[in-house]
């Protein structure tokens, strides 16, 4: 089944470029701008409107509203519509002339906007995105010029007698360029489609729930990906039921050459529905310990505290050990070692520690700190203070820093001595 747009019907081309451009001297073309002018307030005064009636802010729905009032979709296409009104209503009282450029104008910077802003939110950080960009700016463009001279149906015509024969079915040159631009609308959008869930899904979900929405999102775009694929293949003109050879190739290349890239993708969909990782969970896989990002299909993202991030194949967080410290309970508990003097108030020390380590508001009050004798050193007393945190994606060393330099300044006001390695040598006499 082949499916094609047709861009033949358009409205009547400018086929006589004196008798258009003698139209811009009748006193008519005053009218047409006059209610061009109006249909771009009431536009502006809609699109507003309806920005607020949302309570929308910059970082909501950019593609519809954008960081702007005119940057999103919403501006042109309300424009377009009222062009469209505008233009029927004066061709029943006066000739047409600012409108035969006005409606191609409108329709082209529609298209513009919506592909170049579904590729920024699908692929924001895509280096060929640009690329991809100007190339529909100047398709649009070319089709608008086109279509306003008049040109269009006899582009299109020499285009269809360019043929040739693939098998069975006969194809030309014109039926390959509208499947292709099908195929290009149907895949903008389903990834418009797939972003807008995706943003309605994570928009604040945290935790548990963070993961489970991801995993949902993640299997929408592929479904909508795969099933825009499968229009698009059939805008084109190819026939389907030849994916069945393709299908049945791609299964024996998963058997035998794709096993560890599927058990990736599988392996990121059972650590999503499962939970037992999510993102913002502290893990430690192979000796790196950070903050979990981002779970994608194929792989996690890890970050440490130094700003390090490790990108682990999905496949090793399910088949080797991963400890999760922040699984059943977000706290972390940290400790930092001091040694003082032998002849010092052991339980002033005690209660000087905990007081430090309380008077960080990033500390847990329950359970409290804890300071414990932990060993008798070779030069003093050795205390462990023990305590949680919730927050280790604020970094962890800072805070035993804060900690450290308070218990130092705390010792030294209570005159409590910190001891040095001291060492004796003794010299033998010369024989």
């Amino acid at each position: 089944m082949t499916s094609t747009v047709s861009l033949t019907t358009t409205p009547p081309p400018i086929d006589d470029l004196q008798a258009w451009l003698a139209g811009f001297t009748q006193p008519t073309v005053w009218v047409e701008f006059a209610a061009l002018a109006s249909c771009v307030l009431l536009a502006w005064w809609a699109t507003a409107l309806l920005r607020r009636a949302l309570g929308l802010r910059d970082e909501k729905s950019p593609v519809m509203f954008g960081r702007r009032l005119i940057d999103g979709v919403m501006f042109p296409l309300l424009l377009l519509t009222l062009g469209y009104t505008a233009r029927a209503v004066l061709l029943k009282y006066v000739p047409i002339a600012v409108f035969k450029v006005a409606i191609p104008v409108l329709v082209s910077l529609v298209v513009i906007r919506v592909g170049v802003k579904v590729l920024q939110v699908a692929f924001a950080s895509a280096p060929w995105v640009r690329v991809l960009e100007r190339t529909i700016s100047w398709v649009a463009w070319l089709a608008m010029v086109l279509w306003v001279s008049g040109l269009l149906p006899v582009v299109l015509n020499e285009l269809d007698q360019i043929t040739w024969k693939i098998g069975a079915t006969t194809l030309s040159l014109r039926t390959m360029i509208e499947g292709a631009l099908t195929a290009g609308a149907v895949l903008i959008l389903s990834l418009w489609v797939s972003s807008a869930i995706e943003t309605r899904l994570l928009r604040k979900a945290v935790g548990g729930e963070l993961s489970l929405r991801k995993a949902v999102s993640n299997a929408t775009r592929a479904v909508l990906m795969f099933l825009g694929l499968i229009i698009a293949l059939s805008a084109v003109g190819i026939d389907l039921t030849a994916l069945s050879v393709l299908g049945g190739a791609v299964g024996v290349g998963i058997g035998l050459g794709l096993q560890k890239l599927a058990s990736n993708y599988v392996s990121g969909f059972v650590i999503l529905a499962e939970q037992s990782m999510r993102i913002g969970d502290n893990v430690k896989v192979d000796n790196f310990e950070g903050r979990i990002s981002d779970i994608k299909a194929r792989y996690t993202v890890i970050r440490s505290a130094a700003g390090r991030e490790s990108i682990v194949p999905n496949e090793i967080l399910i088949t080797n050990r991963v400890e999760n410290l922040s699984l059943a309970d977000a706290k972390v508990w940290q400790s930092t070692v001091v040694s003082v003097a032998y002849d010092s108030d052991v339980d002033l020390v005690r209660r000087l520690l905990a007081e430090a380590a309380l008077a960080q508001e990033r500390v847990l009050k329950d359970p409290a700190p804890n300071a414990a004798l932990s060993a008798f050193g070779a030069d003093g007393l050795e205390f462990t203070l023990g305590y949680w945190i919730v927050d280790p994606e604020n970094g962890q060393l800072n805070l035993r820093s804060d900690i450290n330099l308070a218990i130092l300044r705390a010792l030294r006001e209570h005159g409590i001595e910190i001891p040095y390695p001291q060492r004796i040598v003794h010299m033998k006499p010369a024989a």
